[in-house]
């Protein structure tokens, strides 16, 4: 599966409709671009489409937050595997909803989709005041 779309920030909700039709209700989403390319903003419009009240911040320093039962979102940048694994977060990717991880390392991918864990991304890539889209399946 691979699917672009380009949209403004005023129209992400189009993007979010397309991520919650391709992507299954358990599953973990990197997203992947630059630094400023707009993963924390694609986050905030996933939180708003479930109804999240508040702004969804970027977990850099707590690592994830959790916003609803089901929707949970990682910032992995500082972090390197054996201490994700230290702090037990690779238990958590197994709990059921949507896991939405900002710079998800090679390794941890091969960990989830060893684990059977449904794993999806869509890079993101500026492109004047609005963005390309791709998502594809892990691979």
């Amino acid at each position: 599966m691979n699917i672009t779309l380009h949209a403004d920030l005023d129209h992400l909700d189009t993007v979010v409709e397309a991520l919650q039709t391709h992507i299954p209700p358990n599953a973990v989403i990197f997203l992947r671009g630059d630094l400023a390319a707009g993963k924390t903003t694609l986050m905030q419009a996933i939180a708003r489409t479930q109804g999240i009240e508040g702004e969804a911040t970027s977990p850099t320093f707590s690592l994830q937050n959790q916003y609803a039962d089901d929707l949970f979102h990682y910032d992995l940048y500082r972090i390197d595997l054996a201490e994700l694994a230290g702090l037990g977060l690779l238990e958590a990717f197994e709990e059921p909803g949507w896991h939405v991880v900002e710079w998800g390392s090679e390794e941890l991918a091969e960990i989830l989709q060893g684990a059977g864990i449904s794993l999806y991304a869509v890079s993101i890539t500026p492109e004047g005041e609005a963005r390309r889209y791709e998502l594809s399946g892990y691979a």
